[in-house]
């Protein structure tokens, strides 16, 4: 099934151009609604699900709130596979809500509405939560010496100008892999970016679109310019000539020069497993183990566990609603820094 096309001009307005213009600015605007990420992995829960209806002779459209209680119901636990079919694992409680949630989201598309409270998903959701659910697993924080020493492996030609201002700028400005490679230089930002960085004399601002809204994102100059992320990102922005659209961007085969096109997300997930091993940081474990503990995400928690200051500031670094939702950043060594115990007097 795929999405129904975008908007278009009324047939009594055809051949407006003004008209059409605003169609083709809407429809950039429809397509920025949802991450890429997001609608990449709504994309994987359509096709399983429908795939799913197909082996069962069922119909995906229109939705059918017992159909897909079944369909979660199989998720949780799969019935019995016969020998020409591959015996598929219990999917995790976080992963079925996700498969709802795209599910929702592209019966929008189609104009239906999945009635997620209806007692045929609420009630198998519910005890499917009662019986799977599990704490979630949470990556390795990595700290202020974890990235010293990883950015030290780093070469200083123009790829490693580059990765080091990345993971700077990505460690303490608190972000997620899809803001630092969406971001771009300078207000007059690209369609496909999230908001764009601002240098000044006492730091740099990143101005981040989120789902709640814009935040600002203050950097501060460090104390050397060894360790400082906005000294990082004026050498890569200076020997990659760039003086506007996306700030990170791939580089030539010779890495003499930078190109237009912008970075993958996942190449800040490669860098940061590839200078985690180039580091030796927990060299105790067994490679893959090492590779499993650290994602992405370790930058922000990093930021959350490793940072001697007020959890307001992290906070608002991170762009949370709540302090609740900084701590579940914060790893289990650094929860206890506050210990109210002995704050009251026991």
């Amino acid at each position: 099934m795929s999405v129904p096309p975008g908007l278009r001009v009324p047939a009594a307005s055809a051949g407006s151009d003004s008209l059409d213009h605003l169609v083709d600015t809407a429809n950039i605007y429809t397509g920025q609604r949802t991450a890429q990420n997001t609608k990449k992995a709504y994309k994987q829960d359509w096709t399983h699900f429908a795939s799913w209806c197909r082996r069962r002779g069922a119909e995906p459209l229109p939705p059918n709130p017992q159909l897909v209680g079944l369909y979660i119901t199989d998720c949780a636990a799969p019935e019995t596979k016969t020998l020409s079919q591959p015996l598929f694992r219990p999917l995790s409680v976080s992963t079925i809500e996700r498969r709802l949630s795209g599910l929702a989201w592209h019966y929008q598309q189609h104009g239906f509405v999945l009635d997620r409270k209806d007692c045929h998903i609420a009630t198998v959701l519910a005890h499917i939560r009662r019986r799977l659910a599990r704490p979630p697993v949470q990556k390795e924080a990595l700290l202020a010496e974890d990235i010293r020493a990883m950015f030290a492996c780093l070469p200083f030609d123009l790829r490693g100008l580059r990765d080091r201002a990345i993971l700077l700028i990505g460690y303490v400005g608190g972000l997620r892999r899809s803001e630092i490679v969406s971001l771009d230089y300078g207000h007059d930002d690209s369609p496909d970016s999230v908001g764009w960085a601002e240098i000044e004399q006492d730091g740099a601002i990143l101005f981040l679109r989120g789902k709640t809204g814009w935040r600002e994102v203050e950097i501060g100059r460090g104390s050397s310019d060894q360790t400082c992320p906005v000294h990082a990102l004026e050498q890569w922005l200076h020997f990659a000539k760039i003086d506007c659209g996306p700030l990170f961007r791939r580089t030539s085969r010779d890495n003499t020069r930078a190109l237009a096109a912008r970075l993958s997300d996942k190449h800040v997930a490669r860098l940061i497993k590839k200078t985690i091993l180039d580091a030796g940081i927990r060299s105790d474990l067994p490679e893959k183990e090492r590779l499993a503990l650290f994602s992405g995400h370790s930058l922000r928690t990093g930021l959350a566990s490793g940072t001697e200051v007020d959890a307001r500031y992290v906070q608002k670094q991170l762009g949370h609603t709540s302090v609740e939702m900084t701590r579940r950043y914060q790893r289990r060594g650094d929860r206890f820094r506050v210990n109210l115990t002995k704050g009251a007097g026991l």
